[in-house]
């Protein structure tokens, strides 16, 4: 409980200071007041359509990211499981990448959101139908790496024939990862299936505590592991490709977080998810700040400062797996 409380706490902090941090600087209390419509009319503008949905994707893309991680690690029983391993991520990339070489992105203001989501969608139907209705999660595993490696290999190809080297640099810009210029059509049309992903993973808290004593014991607990897998796979797949849909490639949030919060709740994959759901929202604002702080005349993209805070951790991960082994 006090875990939550102080997670939740440090969220509202963030959220408040990702309101406060632009280009120019505007004090607390107008700027604020500026998001109930009060004062000049063009800070009023700038809260209610720049700021204020950039701080409600931060803290939702971490909050995705961070409980589909403790999801996914939960039901392989793996440390090192990452929300991207079903390849929801590459193929919301693939239609964010499609939406924007074909000229869908600049024609229509949300193409390049939904045909990320479209990608994600697919992604599912890939992964049911390559595991197969009672494949494990060593089948789960494997088709999701074929569906990434084919979505990298999709997404390469359309860099390498693009012959527009404006649409060649905006997909390579997209795919680092950033909250720039994201409006409130934006939260509309991605934080909806980003809420319906954590409410189809949130009743799996059991399953999971249930399923890290062993494959037998759930079962003689009543645990149907295939629905739990179905769940598991719509879950993360709505919440990831919400989370691409607006922000691109943020990666390591959902290996990161899970780890710096699992000692902390003792190890329950349970209370793991809503740890860690907070554990990303939190870190994501974090990251999102501190692109506006460090260079703030050279957009430094939030999915590189993500991958230089999470690279080390992962190979400080690693080495200590080694020791122990």
């Amino acid at each position: 409980m006090r875990l939550t409380a102080a997670l939740g706490a440090l969220v509202g902090v963030l959220f408040v200071i990702s309101l406060l941090i632009g280009t120019s600087w505007q004090p607390p209390g107008p700027a604020l007041a500026a998001l109930f419509g009060r004062g000049d009319p063009l800070l009023v503008l700038i809260m209610q359509e720049l700021r204020l949905p950039r701080a409600i994707l931060g803290a939702a893309v971490g909050a995705s990211l961070g409980l589909a991680g403790a999801a996914m690690q939960g039901f392989l029983r793996n440390p090192l499981a990452e929300p991207g391993l079903i390849g929801t991520s590459g193929t919301a990339a693939l239609g964010a990448v499609l939406a924007i070489q074909t000229g869908l992105a600049a024609a229509f203001p949300l193409g390049l959101p939904l045909a990320a989501l479209a990608g994600a969608a697919l992604s599912v139907g890939l992964v049911m139908g390559l595991a197969g209705p009672r494949g494990g999660a060593l089948a789960l595993i494997l088709a999701g790496i074929a569906i990434s490696a084919l979505a990298g290999a999709a997404t390469s190809l359309v860099l390498n024939l693009s012959p527009n080297p404006f649409a060649a640099n905006e997909i390579v810009f997209w795919m680092m990862g950033s909250l720039v210029d994201r409006s409130m059509l934006h939260v509309r049309i991605a934080v909806p299936v980003m809420i319906a992903g954590a409410v189809i993973l949130w009743p799996a808290a059991r399953a999971l505590r249930a399923l890290s004593l062993g494959e037998d014991a759930a079962a003689s607990m009543g645990i149907s592991l295939r629905a739990l897998r179905l769940r598991l796979v719509l879950g993360t797949a709505a919440l990831v490709g919400g989370a691409t849909a607006v922000a691109g490639t943020v990666g390591f949030v959902g290996l990161v977080v899970p780890h710096l919060l699992r000692r902390a709740v003792g190890g329950d994959p349970g209370r793991l998810l809503g740890a860690s759901a907070l554990g990303g929202a939190a870190m994501v604002l974090a990251a999102d700040i501190a692109v506006r702080v460090i260079l703030p005349g050279r957009d430094l993209k939030l999915g590189v400062l993500t991958a230089l805070i999470g690279a080390p951790f992962f190979l400080q991960l690693i080495l200590r797996l080694r020791v122990r082994a």
